[in-house]
């Protein structure tokens, strides 16, 4: 018994064999034609590819039935499905259901607890076991995943600050600029990440006792220039917001109204701020209470916080600013570098993942 092949059926053959996984059945079935069509038995190939003679046989007369087809089985179908797409979709629903809202004593579902509970008869009788269900859950895209908190505004001017916002970044964004503090920054080693031999990572000195005190970064973000600037200062306070401001202004000495935008810390308010803005001209744009994320500086904050912060060991908080501004340097004159948007996207995600109700956030109805 052989099979007779032509020049394009021994080439795909071939190629098959030479690229594929020697595990696969296609690799197994085509070293089986190619043995066949140089003239070897079928007791030689069986045990050429450790398998059973018939099984060769069988392939050989579909190759000569239907042609290199033969190399894609047939299969039966498997073992007859034991949930119905309506009992999936019952244990799917039970699974993202917190277990307390069903009258179980505990706050999470393991999958012994689950398996437990879809057999006791709770409307249906649905039995299968862990790894069954771990494989259902994985199909459905149900995971096990770390609970996420927010927080929602209870400001009875969100929407107008929010809508505020967004039109003075839609309509002016070249006089739009983003203001926040940033710290507070102790000196102390932090941990990080970076390049190492394995097993050979670098190492820090442990936390030690901090007698250096703590700044604060007074960040500045210009959003039509996608500039960042901004100075440590030993505490927050309105006169260093005050001074914030003036050099934002002082950006802009064209006169032309600016909008700032800029939390609802205390610090950021008073009579002589407001007086101040008013009458140069700066249009303070607040965001809603526990609504920071809608700052456009804050997705800044977390690639200063990767490429100063983490992995550092500065003596002091000279060295420590030196380091930052340097970085700012860096950053400013390479603004649409990979890794500072990559890092940005990245900061952006968690703000909107833990806070977003809004700008493509998490709707509130799902916010559990």
């Amino acid at each position: 018994m052989c099979c007779r092949l032509t020049d394009q059926e021994g080439q795909k053959l071939q190629q098959i064999v030479r690229r594929g996984s020697t595990n696969s059945v296609r690799y197994r079935r085509a070293m089986m034609l190619l043995a066949s069509a140089s003239g070897n038995r079928v007791p030689v190939i069986a045990q050429l590819v450790q398998a059973d003679e018939d099984t060769v046989r069988d392939v050989i007369h579909r190759f000569n039935e239907i042609g290199l087809a033969c190399l894609d089985p047939r299969w039966a179908g498997g073992r007859p499905r034991l949930l119905s797409r309506d009992d999936e979709d019952f244990v799917v629903r039970t699974a993202t259901t917190r277990p307390t809202k069903l009258g179980q004593p505990f706050t999470r579902w393991s999958l012994r607890k689950l398996v437990a509970y879809l057999r006791k008869g709770h409307g249906r009788v649905i039995r299968l076991g862990r790894e069954a269900l771990r494989g259902l859950l994985a199909r459905r895209g149900v995971t096990f995943q770390r609970t996420k908190t927010w927080k929602e505004s209870p400001d009875p001017d969100r929407e107008a600050k929010l809508a505020r916002i967004e039109e003075v970044l839609g309509r002016f964004p070249d006089r739009v600029f983003a203001f926040d503090e940033f710290g507070p920054l102790g000196i102390r080693p932090t941990a990080g990440s970076g390049w190492a031999e394995r097993k050979h990572p670098d190492r820090l000195p442990a936390t030690y006792h901090r007698t250096h005190g703590v700044r604060y970064f007074h960040g500045c973000h210009s959003v039509g220039d996608d500039t960042l600037w901004g100075v440590n200062r030993r505490r927050k306070g309105a006169t260093n917001t005050l001074a914030t401001l003036k050099s934002i202004r002082a950006a802009r000495p064209d006169g032309a109204p600016i909008y700032v935008i800029l939390d609802n810390l205390s610090a950021h308010k008073g009579t002589g701020i407001s007086c101040w803005a008013k009458k140069h001209k700066v249009e303070l744009c607040f965001t809603p209470t526990y609504a920071s994320w809608s700052n456009p500086i804050e997705a800044h904050f977390g690639p200063l916080r990767q490429f100063t912060i983490a992995n550092s060991n500065h003596p002091n908080h000279t060295v420590q600013t030196r380091a930052l501004h340097a970085y700012l340097r860096w950053r400013n004159a390479n603004a649409r570098h990979r890794d500072v948007l990559a890092a940005e996207r990245k900061e952006r995600a968690r703000i909107r993942s833990e806070k977003g109700i809004r700008w493509g956030g998490r709707p509130l109805r799902l916010a559990a």
